[in-house]
């Protein structure tokens, strides 16, 4: 029985992660950014432990350093993030940097906090990044920077910490039925079909591949998209 924590359980590919995860009996331990979310997390993963800290935040580190660190965990899941799409002729510099804020500065800012856990277990790290990080299109500058970022950062560090055990995997979902997914398609002005894209749950039992994979392997990338 393993112990996971996850951030973006609260929706898509998270809660597909956490539900299955918690089926077979492993252990969750959940990133909520307020109360009432806290609360939402607990009541639908009955026995989680739940951390508060907002990962929008620019206080994020000190909100951690309010909790123990665990003493092993074998994996940290990054699955929350935010999307806005705006043309650079429009985009302001707050707006860029709240998408930077939670999809590429709290995620290492977590993934430290995590460290010395991760290393104790020889666990993963998981970056649910998207095929908008390997090629940007328009209007999508801020969301594909930071994705970009974000790569760059899980490269870095599986090289890093290799040496510890500890094996870093980049997943790039296409597009997935998600609510994220349905608000950018009101954003694009096209409809929303969840049949169109790929299901939470098969980017999360790729996730968990990764995870389960033998210690004689890694899996540095996932790329994922949808069938025909």
């Amino acid at each position: 029985m393993g112990i996971h924590l996850i951030t973006g359980a609260g929706s898509g590919i998270g809660t597909a992660l956490a539900g299955r995860l918690a089926a077979r009996g492993d252990e969750l331990l959940l990133v909520a950014r307020n109360q009432r979310r806290a609360d939402q997390l607990r009541q639908s993963f009955g026995g989680a432990q739940v951390i508060e800290a907002d990962l929008a935040s620019p206080q994020l580190e000190a909100a951690l350093l309010e909790h123990q660190t665990p003493e092993r965990l074998d994996s940290v899941i990054h699955a929350a993030g935010i999307v806005a799409l705006n043309p650079v002729a429009n985009l302001s510099t707050a707006e860029f940097l709240d998408t930077l804020l939670v999809n590429l500065v709290s995620p290492i800012a977590l993934t430290r906090w995590a460290l010395p856990a991760l290393r104790a277990a020889r666990g993963s790290v998981i970056f649910v990044n998207s095929t908008a990080g390997l090629n940007a299109n328009p209007h999508w500058a801020s969301y594909a920077a930071s994705k970009a970022g974000l790569r760059s950062a899980a490269d870095a560090l599986r090289a890093e910490e290799a040496a510890n055990g500890v094996r870093v995997t980049t997943v790039f979902p296409g597009r997935t039925a998600t609510p994220m997914q349905q608000a950018v398609r009101q954003q694009e002005g096209g409809s929303y079909d969840p049949s169109d894209y790929l299901d939470p749950v098969t980017v999360a039992i790729a996730i968990m591949q990764a995870i389960d994979l033998p210690r004689d392997a890694t899996i540095p990338e996932i790329t994922l998209r949808p069938g025909p």
